[in-house]
């Protein structure tokens, strides 16, 4: 049996605009977060809001990174 080549689930040509999809959600998502954080009380503050709004734009952020990565030329 001949070993078979490893290949990627997404194709290559939609790496930029997934990257640029999932950059920008991650983006609006980080705002959404820092705007919250800075205009609401501290009696009307939700630890669950920011804890799950954080998350979002992490892995937004984190998959955008990494598509960026890839449609540069960097494997990693």
């Amino acid at each position: 049996m001949a070993p078979k080549a490893i290949t990627s689930p997404v194709p290559e040509s939609f790496y930029p605009t997934l990257a640029l999809l999932m950059l920008s959600v991650g983006l609006v998502f980080t705002a959404s977060f820092f705007i919250y954080a800075t205009t609401t009380t501290r009696r009307n503050l939700s630890i669950a809001r920011e804890v799950t709004t954080g998350a979002v734009a992490s892995v937004f952020l984190g998959f955008g990174s990494l598509f960026l990565l890839l449609a540069s030329g960097v494997y990693i």
